[in-house]
């Protein structure tokens, strides 16, 4: 026999068990989505995704926590990218970075004109279209510029230094890239105003690689110069082993490449790029908005060198350029 007060104790505990069910429901809301497009793979930009975590994390705001990330990679087939920044905008996230060169940003903008694009070391936003000026972005894309292919003539500059006369330089190229064609343009004019003759190769995707550096081989270039492009950054491995085996004299976009037994390199810190774009993106999920953001320019520009892949080509590394230089690696 149940009484009464027994009764009454087993329907108030009935009743405030179901209250934080129903309050905690009530409550909770749904964690704000950020779509992360890149155009390389999760792999290869794990060192530039660890930057933009940390730009988020220094702004309150950590993955899983109270963020959500969809990730979406082309895996350097830039075909994808379009397809892949349409998903994002049909999951509406709170907003897009874009990452890995320019092609990224012009697929999510043409995929959206509302939800916020952010975009990470972007060469020439301005010359894009990405945005209206450097200072007022306007509209809805903003994001860090990394004077990628605009220092190809300092790099051209610095192979000739260390290479001292090469004859013909080679340069690499990714067709794929919207800028391949102004790129190439800009190297060969900074090559005629010192006198250099520039052969251009292309390389779109790792199998025509080989094959490009086969081709400058028989052009008998006396030292390359690989042009800035995420693609290459993703196989960088390849490049710079390449570059070992036919004893090539190379100077690349950024210091990875260095550490990777890279001979010297010219250029921004790229993952500093992607640690701004997180500051940006917890910014508007706090309610700014791009077209109040300015592009994000870099300030420090790193000239990395590889003492050991010198003796290795037999190069002395001029004085000069070794006390010129923020990383030698010994």
């Amino acid at each position: 026999m149940i009484r009464r007060r027994e009764v009454i104790t087993l329907f108030a505990g009935a009743v405030i068990a179901g209250w934080p069910l129903t309050t905690t429901h009530a409550q909770q809301k749904p964690l704000p989505v950020i779509g992360f497009l890149g155009s390389a793979s999760a792999t290869t930009a794990s060192h530039f995704v660890s930057a933009f975590l940390k730009g988020l994390g220094e702004n309150g705001y950590i993955e899983g926590r109270n963020v959500t990330i969809e990730y979406r990679w082309a895996e350097n087939q830039y075909e994808r990218l379009p397809a892949l920044a349409a998903d994002l905008v049909h999951r509406q996230v709170a907003v897009i970075v874009a990452s890995g060169g320019p092609v990224t940003p012009l697929a999510a903008k043409g995929a959206t004109s509302t939800i916020p694009i952010v975009f990470t070391a972007t060469s020439d936003p301005v010359d894009l279209g990405l945005v209206r000026s450097l200072n007022r972005p306007g509209g809805n894309v903003t994001g860090t510029s990394a004077l990628t292919s605009e220092l190809d003539a300092k790099r051209l500059e610095l192979t000739r230094e260390l290479v001292g006369t090469a004859g013909v330089i080679g340069a690499l190229i990714n067709p794929k890239r919207p800028d391949a064609e102004a790129q190439a343009r800009h190297l060969q004019e900074a090559a005629r105003t010192v006198g250099q003759t520039v052969f251009l190769a292309y390389a779109g995707d790792e199998q025509a690689i080989g094959p490009a550096f086969a081709t400058m081989l028989r052009e008998r270039v006396g030292a390359l110069l690989v042009g800035a492009d995420p693609f290459f950054s993703s196989r960088r491995t390849q490049v710079v082993g390449l570059a070992a085996g036919h004893a090539l004299p190379t100077v690349y976009m950024n210091r990875d490449f260095v550490e990777a037994g890279g001979l010297a390199s010219y250029g921004t810190t790229i993952s500093e790029g992607y640690r701004q774009a997180g500051i940006y993106a917890a910014q508007i999920l706090n309610g700014a908005k791009p077209a109040d953001l300015p592009v994000i320019q870099p300030t420090k520009f790193e000239l990395a060198i590889n003492l050991q892949t010198a003796k290795k080509l037999g190069l002395d590394v001029p004085p000069t350029l070794l006390a010129r230089a923020d990383e030698v690696i010994e």
